[in-house]
């Protein structure tokens, strides 16, 4: 398997061309507050939003799923103890390298119930996080839409 990340030039040509595939976790604790980080990158610079990630070409979902809950938990897990929550569509009006190339990603959000806390969140791609439970989750004007969605049965498109 040859997982690797683009160059600049031909990312944003895969921006301007194609949607992206991607994981949402919805990370859950033991008394049903959702984990949120403040996102430090383009799109939803500055929001409140659940963690996740693009599926790389040639990556294997179980294989994206135990990379990102490893990347954005600090903790590796299986694709198996979570729950698929559905798939769902998130267009942005920029990208992570312009202000003028837009973001459509196709995600696949999954639940995770966590039995323990974790010990430390990476902040590689998020300045802060915070626990919030859905009724503060949903009203917070500061929580991206997007992040939301997962609370709205609505907004995807389940199997």
């Amino acid at each position: 398997m040859n997982n690797k990340f683009l160059a600049p030039d031909e990312f944003k040509l895969v921006l301007d061309s194609t949607p992206l595939i991607s994981i949402d976790l919805v990370v859950k604790d033991s008394d049903g507050k959702v984990l949120l980080g403040k996102r430090l990158n383009k799109p939803a610079k500055g929001y409140w939003f659940v963690p996740g990630g693009r599926v790389l070409k040639n990556e294997r979902l179980e294989a994206a799923f135990a990379r990102l809950t490893e990347i954005e938990l600090g903790i590796k897990l299986n694709i198996n103890s979570a729950h698929y929550l559905g798939l769902y569509e998130h267009f942005y009006h920029d990208s992570a390298l312009s202000d003028v190339v837009s973001t459509h990603y196709i995600v696949n959000a999954f639940v995770i119930e966590l039995s323990e806390p974790l010990s430390s969140l990476p902040v590689e791609q998020h300045s802060d996080y915070r626990w919030l439970n859905e009724n503060e989750l949903l009203n917070a004007t500061d929580v991206h839409d997007h992040s939301k969605w997962y609370f709205m049965n609505e907004k995807g498109y389940s199997v």
